[in-house]
């Protein structure tokens, strides 16, 4: 096996360990990454709430070090007034996102709803269809509270194959187009797509380094931003 192939085995078996280490299991989350952190921000602004797995939980990380806190941090250096709520959990699928969605909702009566979930979903072998009615049953709750709601598009290891590929994509797509919601669809561009992968991972090698999650900040706080400011 020549080197051009050595290497691309390694990128697609990082990216498989980073897809599954990330969404797959409940249980390697720690105690904190399961209960909803503290609202952060300013406490008189709009409310922010993040329903996520492990991407957005911090898994593995300093604690205010993740995307979510950057990103209330990038938000009051531009004077825009946020109270984030992130609801979540490591290894959480979107089945786990519909059943705690309700309570969620009523309990922080959220005015933007960033629904980052269906990985997990696709690594366990679960319906497609599931994955998207439960994303609509999300998006339509998110609406009908009245909340803004993006919806971030996951993605599957290359060694899934270009046609399941698609049909991931396709998905979030039909999703988006259902129920109005907005879709992001570059969260982690710049960083599994980077030539060395290895430089925006932890030592495992398998999840986002802090360095990493500046990156999935600014690929996701200006379309936040402007869904925050058409919200009234």
């Amino acid at each position: 096996m020549d080197q051009l192939s050595l290497l691309r085995q390694h990128f697609n078996s990082l990216v498989v360990g980073l897809f599954c280490a990330g969404f797959c299991s409940v249980s390697f989350a720690s105690e904190n990454s399961q209960k909803v952190k503290a609202s952060q921000g300013d406490n008189s602004g709009k409310v922010v709430l993040i329903v996520g797995d492990s991407l957005s939980a911090e898994y593995g990380l300093t604690r205010g070090t993740g995307w979510v806190n950057l990103m209330s941090q990038q938000a009051a250096k531009e004077s825009v007034k946020i109270k984030v709520v992130n609801a979540s959990i490591s290894g959480d699928t979107s089945s786990g996102g519909v059943s705690r969605l309700p309570q969620l909702l009523t309990v922080h009566k959220p005015q933007l709803l960033v629904v980052e979930l269906g990985g997990n979903d696709a690594l366990r072998g679960l319906s497609m269809s599931m994955t998207q009615q439960n994303l609509i049953t999300m998006a339509r709750e998110g609406k009908k509270s009245g909340a803004k709601v993006l919806i971030v598009g996951m993605q599957v290891p290359p060694n899934y194959g270009a046609n399941y590929t698609q049909q991931m994509a396709q998905t979030y797509q039909k999703v988006s187009q259902e129920t109005g919601a907005e879709l992001n669809n570059h969260f982690l561009k710049g960083i599994a797509d980077d030539p060395d992968p290895l430089r925006w991972f932890q030592p495992d090698r398998i999840h986002p380094n802090e360095g990493a999650q500046s990156l999935m900040m600014k690929n996701i706080w200006p379309q936040m931003k402007k869904m925050l400011a058409s919200q009234k």
